[in-house]
């Protein structure tokens, strides 16, 4: 069925991106901008032909309220991906980034006056908790580096600090681009395509303040060893084979999310998302043999537990299982 090719879709399409995305950083540490300006550049373009009908098909959601939607989501971005030069681990990077509940539940709060359940509140504390664990065990691995002296370790230590504050500012940031986004729906309709391609072509000249930082990158890309890709016998540098497959592999995973948004109940799209989390970040752990101690994985235990509850997965698979134990037994 299509959600199901859907669900195929996205966890192939993030473990693909990720054996890229992942090689190319480290290489190149601070390559996160041209990474992203290819992604929205690609996914830009494919929307104006098919989308938006080359210019001519009138958007449903008036564009004053996709600008501002857009300088939401090209902030939390560009910071996202600036935090990876502040000595910020990537398997933290993706656990700090599965908090978006915590924000999402705070700002819900905050803005939207809502109140949530008993359970509600035990899966955010579960999150929180496990996000807090994972932070101060790699802090105290920063700060214990042997291989610096005592200066150079407590400057990398203010440099983690204030990568965590970018993190946290994405994080609150994103939630309420979710919260915006949220109220133009139910204002105008869903229209998840639409955003989707406005999302990415608008902030496009942005990415011009960026441009020395990108055409740097271009460089060190284009002076990488050479590779041959297999079948088509092409020869290029392997820093652009890795780009280009991480920017179709991850319009593969934004395709796959879509489909899923206009397909399935939000439950199905949440389990969906955070197994992509979750296959992130133990795809980047063995692969990639990042520091992660026990207590890292309790962290992402809690974490992931925590987001299971939120999404009361156990409720629906209770009436299954309930279901399952009814089966006639075949003698």
């Amino acid at each position: 069925s299509q959600p199901l090719g859907a669900q195929l879709l996205v966890l192939r399409g993030v473990a693909l991106k990720l054996v890229f995305l992942l090689r190319a950083c480290r290489q190149f540490p601070g390559c996160g901008n041209i990474v992203t300006f290819s992604q929205f550049l690609f996914i830009a373009v494919e929307g104006f032909i098919f989308e938006a009908n080359f210019g001519r098909k009138k958007p449903a959601i008036p564009i004053r309220y996709y600008f501002i939607m857009v300088a939401m989501f090209f902030t939390v971005s560009v910071v996202n991906n600036y935090a990876l030069n502040l000595n910020i681990a990537m398997p933290l990077h993706m656990i700090f980034r599965s908090g978006s509940l915590i924000a999402s539940m705070a700002l819900g709060i905050i803005i939207l006056k809502k109140r949530y359940s008993v359970s509600k509140y035990t899966s955010i504390a579960l999150v929180s908790l496990g996000i807090f664990t994972c932070t101060f065990m790699s802090a105290k691995q920063v700060a214990s580096d042997s291989s610096l002296n005592e200066e150079d370790g407590l400057q990398v230590f203010l440099w983690w600090l204030l990568g965590i504050a970018a993190l946290t500012f994405a994080l609150l940031m994103s939630a309420r681009m979710g919260i915006f986004q949220e109220m133009l729906y139910k204002q105008f309709g869903k229209h998840s395509k639409e955003a989707l391609f406005y999302n990415h072509a608008l902030p496009l000249p942005g990415f011009l303040l960026l441009a020395p930082n990108i055409y740097h990158h271009a460089l060190l890309f284009s002076q990488s060893e050479p590779f041959q890709v297999p079948v088509i016998g092409l020869t290029l540098p392997i820093m652009w084979f890795y780009l280009f497959m991480n920017v179709i592999t991850q319009y593969v995973c934004i395709r796959g999310v879509f489909i899923l948004t206009t397909e399935c109940t939000s439950l199905t799209v949440t389990l969906v998302v955070t197994l992509r989390k979750f296959v992130s970040l133990i795809f980047s752990i063995l692969y990639f043999s990042n520091p992660f101690t026990a207590w890292h994985w309790l962290g992402t235990t809690f974490v992931f537990v925590g987001t299971l509850m939120y999404t009361e997965v156990w409720n629906s698979l209770g009436p299954f299982l309930a279901r399952w134990r009814k089966r006639p037994k075949v003698e």
